[in-house]
């Protein structure tokens, strides 16, 4: 099974029409910039769509970050530390951190921010990251103390992530969050145009310093080959491309670069385990076994990749040639749907996202192929990305053809799916003793040597489980004109070194 690249790409006239600028070189001071997947949503503690968070994260600031090395560095915390029995944890914030308004971030902002994100009912996306937050001080404007119900390892790493982003608690107080961008990051949200455009200016209050343009112009282009044109015809400075058939083309352009990088992210087949018949282990084994992880990449992402356990972090991950049936089986498979007593098949329904990933219908028609051989009936329901997050959300699928966001400790990547607290439970619909006890031990677990060990077992029994098929990681792809300077990328996928870029003449 092949895909081929049909696309014409427009012509240069055309783009410009679209997006409503002329075929000029950019100026200087603003960064113009396109992406064909436009944000969901406003607010950071909700949102789950990575063109949501990659917008956001330019607007709003964690305590912490993670830079490309994934090591913990300061943000609107300037230092950090852990009691001896690590079941305190105390903050110092920038005295320079304001808000866009021009107010200080206090340690009352951030008490705000988290007592939100710990509510039940703000259906905060990283909520169960935080359930060992007691109580939080604040003993003064500038210190901030999180008191924990146990040691807990990785609450540093969650608190880097924009879903733990500090949010003014006037705009808590006022029920603004999410009808208005106000953060502490590097620019400000000028105009929103839904699917778009967005207008960005720089914040001269920021505490990161001088941003290294004036502004950003975002354009949404849904095709990508037509961000490419406009980026021939120098229209575009910078773009944020996801499909690898048109990023494997950008090279070829004298005047642009690509830049590429392995990302913690992971595409993946989420079987619901709560609905008939992937309620039987041996029939979600089945299914794992009938699929070839390698020809998915190899047909939907050009073999931009890697195939991939559960974790996708290279220090902790598993060979995947050691995880349970990662060599197709197809034999193996039909005996197993024979024991469960599906000898005949059954009919399911995949979901996925119209263009995010832009490999989800060739990945759901390799699949529908490949589980075809042992009787499975596979329809395929593409949707709007609006549409398939609540449908996803709700949990609401037979099966979705998904990619999800690593994190930089598997505790904070997989918590809030595989454990009995997890706040996307209801995504995951399932989840056992074994893989709450392991995700339990390896947060509070604080030898890296153990934790390793922990992590390894969790991944090897999340695999043999099947309850979700992972698949393959691949590559961020940002492209620019040769004329852009100072982009790094990471493996978390972020665009915050856009505060950073400059732009010459």
């Amino acid at each position: 099974m092949t895909r081929h690249f049909t696309r014409t790409l427009l012509s240069g006239i055309t783009v410009a029409a679209m997006l409503g600028i002329a075929t000029v070189s950019a100026q200087a001071a603003t960064l113009h910039m396109a992406w064909s997947q436009d944000a969901t949503g406003l607010d950071p503690h909700k949102q789950t769509a990575f063109s949501s968070l990659r917008l956001l994260e330019l607007i709003y600031e964690p305590l912490v970050r993670v830079d490309a090395s994934l090591q913990i560095i300061p943000a609107i915390a300037t230092s950090w530390h852990f009691s001896q029995d690590g079941k305190e944890l105390t903050f110092k914030l920038d005295p320079k951190a304001k808000f866009q308004d021009g107010t200080t971030v206090t340690s009352a902002d951030v008490k705000a921010s988290f007592e939100r994100i710990l509510d039940e009912k703000t259906g905060a996306a990283a909520r169960a990251n935080f359930l060992s937050i007691a109580s939080i001080d604040t003993p003064d404007p500038a210190t901030v103390v999180f008191h924990l119900s146990q040691p807990d390892v990785p609450i540093l790493t969650a608190m880097s992530d924009v879903n733990a982003a500090i949010v003014p608690a006037s705009e808590i107080k006022a029920g603004s969050i999410g009808t208005k961008a106000l953060g502490s990051g590097p620019f400000k949200l000028d105009k929103w145009d839904p699917n778009a455009k967005e207008v960005l200016s720089a914040n001269k209050d920021w505490a990161g310093g001088a941003t290294g343009v004036d502004g950003i112009e975002i354009s949404v282009l849904p095709d990508e080959a037509a961000i490419l044109a406009a980026m021939r015809t120098k229209q575009i400075d910078f773009a944020l491309l996801n499909d690898p058939l048109v990023a494997t083309l950008v090279p070829k352009e004298a005047s642009l670069q690509l830049n590429r990088a392995p990302v913690l992210a992971y595409n993946v087949l989420q079987l619901n385990p709560s609905r008939k018949p992937m309620t039987e282990l041996k029939v979600r084994q089945a299914i794992s076994c009938a699929i070839d992880r390698q020809e998915v990449l190899d047909t939907a992402a050009l073999g931009e990749g890697k195939v991939t356990g559960p974790l996708t972090i290279p220090a902790l991950a598993t060979d995947p040639s050691q995880l349970f049936c990662y060599k197709r089986d197809v034999e193996k498979a039909k005996k197993l749907m024979e024991e469960a007593g599906f000898a005949d098949g059954f009919s399911a329904t995949v979901i996925g996202a119209t263009g995010e990933p832009p490999t989800a219908a060739a990945e759901a028609q390799v699949i529908q192929s490949q589980l075809a051989e042992i009787g499975v009936k596979l329809d395929i329901k593409m949707m709007e990305l609006n549409v398939y997050v609540d449908a996803w959300l709700k949990g609401d699928f037979d099966m979705a053809i998904a990619l999800n966001g690593g994190r930089a400790d598997p505790y904070t990547m997989y918590n809030r799916y595989w454990t009995k607290a997890g706040n996307l439970q209801k995504v995951a619909n399932y989840i056992d003793d074994t893989l709450d006890s392991q995700m339990q031990q390896g947060r509070a677990e604080t030898d890296p040597a153990k934790r390793k060990v922990i992590f390894a077992a969790f991944e090897k029994h999340l695999a043999e489980m099947s309850p979700w098929i992972w698949l393959y990681t691949s590559y961020s792809y940002t492209a620019q004109q040769k004329t852009i300077s100072g982009f790094v990328p990471t493996p978390t996928g972020t665009l915050f070194s856009l505060s950073k870029v400059t732009v010459q003449q």
